[in-house]
């Protein structure tokens, strides 16, 4: 106890340290155009508003970046007893370079990099993407009508399929998730897409596709099955009055192929937020996304819904989801649960506490072991800013059934305290 209340005083102050380092710049929320602000403002922002106070003047550059840096002290263990000795200490820090650029009036360009992430090294683009909310470019009040109530969006990058990938961590920008790591099953792919999104009186509807390729390549082999992936979203967001907000949606995701379509619970290749936990002694390859569940499933459909309520300083986030794949390839399914519950207070709703409860059950393939997997996340956190932010979590994951008697995750377990830092601007 004493060495995690030193490891976790020790990690506070690099922590805090680390906020001195933080500058003024221009808000980008200010200046950009439909536009989800990077900061404490973009919390239970989902699809870029339809509304702008900026008006175009001129091509502008705005540069921005993400940093979070965590002090871990968690602790693992298994049947075999053959994992890895964790000790307090911090994790290697995160960092993102953001540009956007506002090109045309009602015309956007996003560009993320990784500049430090658990996975890789090196500094590497995450994605972009182009974003359309106006058509006058082509000419002034070109289907100005069509165009007040909808957005296309273009590039590499994520798509829009559920409402959990809004609030998840990417890489190091860490300020829209509540806690420190991803859900169980972390739906989130970089892919070749394009979407429209349409937005009218607070229903929502997006329609899009894929090329279904995290890796991509023109080569074409003899067996090679490539297809298209399919996705969309309906739902409905209402403002009711200054304290209620109510949201549901349901999304969907679909790919035929067999060579393609297989990302979509293993696309962040930054790598989970939990650092070494359920590691060998001796391993020979080391999984970086470990604490995560990907099915890998060919021919896959997907279906998320996704209920939101906010009641003054209470909110509640959920997840009711389901993955198979198809006949031919075993007719396998899983199923995602997920409840979070946060209380938000402060004359800035500036400091939060509440709890993630998150489950995975289901089997490979028809007939086969059901696999239980499960989470509980206890914690809470503090704006010291609208771009600086505090967060401190307990977690709890166990493997808790369909596990094979050799295998590590054979009464599995990791739990502990995290304290993360983060900054975005």
């Amino acid at each position: 106890m004493k060495k995690l209340i030193y490891g976790l005083s020790a990690g506070f102050i690099a922590l805090t340290a680390v906020t001195t380092a933080t500058f003024a710049q221009e808000s980008e929320s200010d200046k950009l155009q439909y536009f989800r602000a990077n900061d404490k403002r973009g919390i239970n922002v989902f699809e870029t508003p339809k509304e702008t106070n900026s008006t175009f003047e001129k091509v502008k550059v705005f540069v921005g970046g993400d940093f979070a840096l965590q002090f871990q002290s968690i602790n693992h263990s298994n049947s075999l007893n053959n994992l890895v000795d964790l000790g307090s200490n911090v994790n290697l820090p995160t960092a993102n370079l953001n540009i956007n650029t506002q090109l045309a009036d009602g015309v956007r360009l996003h560009l993320r990099t990784y500049l430090s992430s658990k996975h890789h090294n090196e500094a590497w683009v995450k994605g972009g993407h182009m974003q359309i909310d106006k058509l006058d470019f082509i000419k002034p009040g070109f289907l100005e009508g069509l165009m007040s109530v909808t957005t296309l969006t273009f590039g590499l990058d994520e798509f829009n399929y559920g409402d959990a990938h809004f609030r998840r961590s990417d890489n190091a920008r860490v300020i829209f998730n509540p806690f420190i790591g991803n859900y169980i099953m972390d739906a989130f792919s970089t892919e070749a897409f394009g979407e429209v999104t349409v937005q009218k009186n607070g229903f929502i509807g997006v329609i899009g596709l894929t090329n279904g390729k995290l890796n991509q390549s023109v080569v074409v082999n003899d067996n090679s099955d490539n297809k298209v992936s399919f996705y969309g979203k309906l739902g409905f967001d209402k403002q009711f009055n200054e304290d209620v907000r109510f949201r549901l949606t349901g999304s969907w995701y679909l790919n035929n192929g067999t060579t393609t379509g297989t990302w979509l619970y293993g696309g962040d290749r930054a790598g989970s937020r939990y650092y070494k936990i359920m590691e060998e002694l001796n391993a020979e390859r080391v999984n970086d996304f470990e604490g995560r569940f990907n099915p890998r499933f060919r021919q896959m459909s997907a279906i998320q819904f996704n209920p939101f309520l906010k009641v003054k300083g209470f909110e509640f986030f959920g997840i009711y989801e389901i993955v198979s794949n198809s006949e031919e390839q075993g007719n396998g399914q899983f199923t995602q649960l997920a409840g979070e519950a946060l209380y938000r207070f402060g004359g800035m709703e500036q400091f939060y506490f509440g709890a993630r409860l998150n489950s995975v059950n289901g089997n490979m393939s028809e007939g086969a072991i059901d696999t239980k997997i499960t989470r509980t996340n206890i914690g809470g956190g503090w704006f010291m800013t609208n771009n600086v932010l505090i967060k401190l979590e307990y977690v709890n994951q166990q493997y808790k059934e369909g596990f094979a008697a050799d295998s590590k995750y054979n009464g599995g377990e990791f739990k502990g305290v995290n304290l993360e830092a983060a900054i975005s601007f």
